[in-house]
C-alpha cells in the first residue's frame, strides 16, 4: 500500500475553497456535484445527522438525482419506478434542472427548517439554464423523481423508538467512558434497506468467543497498538486513526466529487456513482447496526479493563487503559471518545466496505489513484488503489483503539456483499 500525505494550513484552504466554490456556484454541467456539496452541508453541517444516520439522507438525495437525469438520459434501469410526468420527458430536457429540483425537493422535504437556506441556492442554479420547454421538462423530471423517494421513504423506521441495551455481563455491551454516551441513532438497523431484501439477510458473522485464541490475539493487538501512550504504533499510524475518525458519509462524499472531476464524468454517470455508492453505505450502515444490536458485543476499553472477567488465560486486564481515542488526544473538532454503541461488527468498515467495493465495480478496476481530506488532521492522505483506503480504515479502527480487527474485516465483508446485491440487482443499462 503506497499512501501519501499533505500537511499544512495551505492544504486547509484550499480545500476550504474548494468547498465554498462548490456550494456557491451556479448550475454548470456538473450540477449533480454542486447538489452533492450543498447536501453533505445540509446533511452534517446544518443537521448535524450522525454519520450513521447522515447515510440514509445521502441515499436518498442521490437516489432521487439519479433518477431524475436517468429519466431524460434512459441509458440505465431507474432505481424506483417514477410516475411519468406530463408531457413526458425529452432527450432534450436539461438534466442540469432535473438534478437541482430533485436535490432540492428531497433536502427540503428531510429538513424543512433549511428552505430559507437551500431556496437560494436552487434559484441559483435554475437561473443558469435557458428557459423553455427543456427547462420545465427538467423541472418536470426533478419534481417527480425528490415525489417518488419521499413517497418511497415514508414509514421507513427513520427515528423509531428503540430501547437501547445495556449489559453487565462479560462480552456484553455497556456505556465506555469518559462520556458514557449512548448511540445517538440506535434505531439505523430497523430501518428499510434501500436495496438489499432484509438487514438480517447480511447480517455479519459472530464476534470471537471471548475464551478462544482468535479473540486474545485481537485483544493484545488493540491493547497494544491502541492505546493511548502506545509505544509501537507509529506517527503515521496515529494520524491514520484520525484521520479516519472525521465523519465518513462526508468524507467519501469529497472524494466521490474529487473523482467526478478527475476522471471526467459526464452528468449522467456522475449521478449514477453518486447514487450507487450513497446507496450502498446507507445499506452497509443498515446492516451493520442489524448486526450490532445482535451481537451486542464490548468495547476493547470494557474488554481490557475487565479482562479478570473474560475467562481467557491469554488476556490480562488492565483497569486504567485508554485508548487513543480520548478526549486528551490533539486534534481538530469534537473531543475523539470510544462510541457510544456495540462494538462487532465495525461502522466505518461497513460503510467503507461497501463504497469501495461499488467504487471498484464503476471503473472496473481497484486501481485508481486518488486523495482524501480528512477535517479531523486537517492533512490530505492519498492512494493508488481503493483498496489501500479500505484496508487503512481497517487498521485504523484499531489504531484508535475503539474496535478488535475481526470486527473492522467482518464490516468489510458485510459491505462488500451489500456492493454486490446493488451492483448485481439495479443500475444495468437498457440496452
Amino acid at each position: 500500500m503506497n499512501v501519501h500525505r499533505t500537511r499544512g494550513v495551505g492544504v486547509l484552504v484550499a480545500a476550504a475553497a474548494l468547498f465554498a466554490l462548490a456550494v456557491s456556484a451556479p448550475a454548470r454541467a456538473d450540477t449533480v456535484t454542486d447538489w452533492n456539496a450543498i447536501a453533505s452541508t445540509a446533511i452534517v453541517s446544518t443537521a448535524g445527522q450522525s454519520p450513521q444516520a447522515a447515510t440514509l439522507s445521502f441515499a436518498m438525495v442521490q437516489g432521487a438525482v439519479y433518477d431524475a437525469v436517468n429519466a431524460i438520459d434512459r441509458g440505465r434501469r431507474p432505481y424506483l419506478v417514477v410516475p411519468p410526468t406530463k408531457p413526458p420527458t425529452n432527450p432534450s430536457d436539461s438534466k442540469e434542472a432535473a438534478a437541482a429540483t430533485a436535490g432540492f425537493r428531497v433536502l427540503a422535504g428531510l429538513f424543512p427548517s433549511q428552505l430559507t437556506t437551500l431556496q437560494p441556492l436552487y434559484d441559483a442554479s435554475l437561473a443558469a439554464v435557458p428557459d423553455g420547454p427543456g427547462k420545465d421538462g427538467g423541472i418536470a423530471a426533478g419534481a417527480a423523481a425528490a415525489a417518488a423517494m419521499l413517497a418511497a421513504r415514508a414509514n421507513d423506521g427513520r427515528n423509531g423508538p428503540f430501547d437501547l441495551p445495556i449489559g453487565s455481563e462479560p462480552g456484553v455491551w455497556r456505556p465506555t467512558p469518559p462520556t458514557f454516551a449512548g448511540d445517538p441513532a440506535p434505531w439505523v438497523g430497523n430501518v428499510r434497506p434501500f436495496g438489499v431484501p432484509s438487514a438480517a439477510m447480511i447480517r455479519s458473522d459472530a464476534p470471537n468467543p471471548l475464551t478462544s485464541g482468535e479473540y486474545a490475539e485481537d485483544f493484545n493487538e488493540v491493547k497494544q497498538l491502541g492505546a493511548l501512550g502506545s509505544t509501537t504504533r507509529t506517527a503515521d499510524q496515529t494520524e491514520a486513526a484520525i484521520f479516519w475518525q472525521d465523519h465518513g458519509p462526508a468524507l467519501w462524499n469529497r472524494v466521490f466529487r474529487t473523482l467526478s472531476a478527475s476522471r471526467g464524468l459526464g452528468i449522467a454517470d456522475t449521478a449514477r456513482l453518486f447514487a450507487s455508492a450513497n446507496l450502498a453505505s446507507a445499506d452497509g450502515a443498515i446492516g451493520c447496526w442489524e448486526s450490532k444490536y445482535h451481537w451486542k458485543f464490548w468495547r476493547p476499553i470494557t474488554a481490557i479493563r475487565e479482562a479478570d472477567t473474560d475467562g481467557n488465560p491469554a488476556t490480562e486486564a488492565d483497569p486504567a487503559w485508554t485508548p487513543l481515542f480520548d478526549p486528551a488526544t490533539p486534534q481538530f473538532g469534537a473531543p475523539l471518545v470510544t462510541p457510544g454503541f456495540p462494538e462487532h461488527p465495525s461502522g466505518h468498515g461497513c460503510i467503507s466496505g461497501a463504497i469501495v467495493h461499488t467504487l471498484q465495480d464503476f471503473f472496473g478496476t481497484d486501481k485508481v489513484a486518488f486523495s482524501a481530506f480528512s477535517n479531523r488532521t486537517r492533512t490530505t492522505r492519498s492512494y493508488d488503489r481503493f483498496s489501500d483506503a479500505l484496508k487503512e480504515v481497517i487498521d485504523a479502527r484499531v489504531w484508535g483503539g475503539i474496535h478488535f480487527r475481526t470486527a473492522d474485516v467482518q464490516g468489510a465483508v458485510l459491505g462488500k456483499k451489500v456492493a454486490h446485491w446493488l451492483a448485481k440487482h439495479y443500475f444495468q443499462p437498457t440496452g
